[in-house]
């Protein structure tokens, strides 16, 4: 008589994605369907998908393509997420190194960008950036050390925004998933 043991194993990916804007949608929508699959709740996966965005475009806007030294040309940067036995939920995004180090910036109000790092600031429960030996950068992202907490992503978004008001049942996250 054989015994099966169940056993709760991580949930990972890492994908290859194209060094430009063409597929952070891509990304976004893997991301989505393999974690929604996993029973990750809709609040923490509208989080790790705005976060996984951010995270690609400032990869494609600022780094190099991963084993490329020259600033232009084709390449890939890679995107992974995992879920960790304890429950966290951590997105990361690594590319080939660029001229400046990734770090919250302050735009001005008129500013068409800059609040990256600031908006995973505010719905991350941390975040960092690792170098690897042959220049390569990732940056990462834990999202939620309990992927199946009941609080609300949309009060956590909202206490990250500093007491601006009105935002209540604004959630257009899926609104980018169709975006590329």
């Amino acid at each position: 008589m054989a015994f099966v043991v169940a056993q709760e194993v991580p949930t990972s990916s890492s994908m290859a994605v194209p060094h430009g804007p063409a597929g952070v949608g891509q990304a976004r929508h893997r991301m989505r369907e393999q974690l929604r699959g996993n029973g990750v709740s809709d609040a923490v996966l509208d989080d790790a998908v705005l976060i996984l965005s951010e995270l690609l475009s400032n990869a494609y806007r600022h780094g190099r393509p991963l084993g490329r030294q020259a600033d232009v040309g084709d390449g890939d940067i890679r995107a992974a997420w995992r879920v960790d036995r304890k429950g966290g939920l951590t997105v990361e995004v690594t590319d080939g190194g660029g001229p400046t180090r990734p770090i919250p910036a302050t735009p001005s109000v008129t500013a068409r960008g800059g609040r990256g790092l600031n908006i995973i600031s505010a719905l991350a429960q941390e975040w960092g950036v690792r170098d690897g030996s042959s220049g390569e950068v990732t940056v990462w992202a834990l999202v939620a050390s309990k992927v199946s907490s009941k609080v609300s992503a949309k009060q956590h978004r909202l206490s990250g925004l500093g007491g601006l008001a009105g935002f209540d049942g604004l959630d257009f996250v899926d609104a980018f998933d169709d975006a590329s």
